[in-house]
């Protein structure tokens, strides 16, 4: 059961890894965007193309708010959610299997 139990903890924690670095291109995308960044410079197309899947189906799920881009902070939330949830329940899940508790 340990295996199994090291395999969740590792799955957690790269899981964990992936969305805190999706975290800081969604803050690094959500600033750039005040200003008038160059659309052709590599490092703004690679910020949209990163993101722009999953923003753009939170917009079209979220009404119309005139000019106000609400989708960047949905998208923050849902990462502290996940990590905070799903990320936690593996870790712990983990932890009592490696000591025996159960599931």
């Amino acid at each position: 059961m340990f295996v199994f139990a090291n395999l969740l903890d590792a799955l957690a924690q790269i899981l964990d890894i992936g969305l805190t670095v999706y975290f800081w291109i969604l803050i690094v995308r959500a600033l750039i965007s005040w200003v008038n960044p160059d659309p052709y410079n590599p490092i703004v197309r690679f910020l949209y193309q990163a993101t722009e899947p999953v923003l753009g189906r939170i917009r079209r799920l979220l009404p119309m708010m005139g000019g106000l881009d609400l989708s960047p902070i949905i998208a923050v939330l849902a990462i502290i959610f996940i990590k905070r949830f799903i990320i936690a329940t593996l870790i712990d899940m983990a932890f009592r299997l490696k000591t025996g508790g159960g599931i």
